[in-house]
């Protein structure tokens, strides 16, 4: 699945994780169009609350920012709002993605966006030894722990997930 030992192809961003001599292990899976993050989970055999999605907003500020979130949550547009400081967040719209990141929709990574952007990871990433998410491309994924990930990308951590308990009515 992962461990092709024929030309592997090489994505940006594990070009940027060997230039900053970053630990990681590429995934890769066949695919030829935008798969949910649980599906990709599921296609790698890897625990969904360890395999993050990657989600770019516009604040009310116009400026924007990304969000980790694990495949399976939902990022808290309020959480996500005060995490950086702005009074409202929106998701970004699917046509700005690329001409904003250089990456489309299936295939964002926090790793080499066209510009550095301010980058916010769920607090539950701190649970685990490594973590994956887009390796720029659709199709492929990059495993690496959230310490290496620091060496590419500032990333901070907060609690930014929708609550999944539900209270009594």
């Amino acid at each position: 699945m992962s461990d092709k030992k024929q030309k592997t192809e090489k994505t940006n961003v594990m070009r940027l994780l060997e230039q900053k001599k970053a630990e990681y292990t590429a995934h890769s899976y066949e695919c030829t169009e935008a798969l949910s993050g649980t599906e990709v989970a599921a296609l790698l055999g890897q625990d969904p609350d360890k395999v993050f999605k990657t989600l770019v907003t516009t604040a009310g500020s116009g400026e924007h920012y990304v969000f980790m979130v694990p495949v399976e949550r939902e990022l808290d547009l309020k959480k996500a709002a005060k995490a950086v400081q702005e009074k409202s967040i929106e998701m970004l719209k699917s046509k700005e993605l690329l001409p904003l990141t250089g990456y489309v929709h299936g295939g964002c990574s926090p790793i080499g966006m066209k510009k550095p952007f301010r980058t916010v990871i769920d607090c539950s990433a701190e649970r685990f030894d490594t973590i994956l998410f887009s390796g720029g491309k659709i199709g492929f994924q990059v495993e690496t722990a959230l310490s290496e990930l620091r060496k590419i990308v500032r990333v901070e951590a907060a609690d930014i997930c929708v609550t999944s308990t539900r209270r009594p009515e």
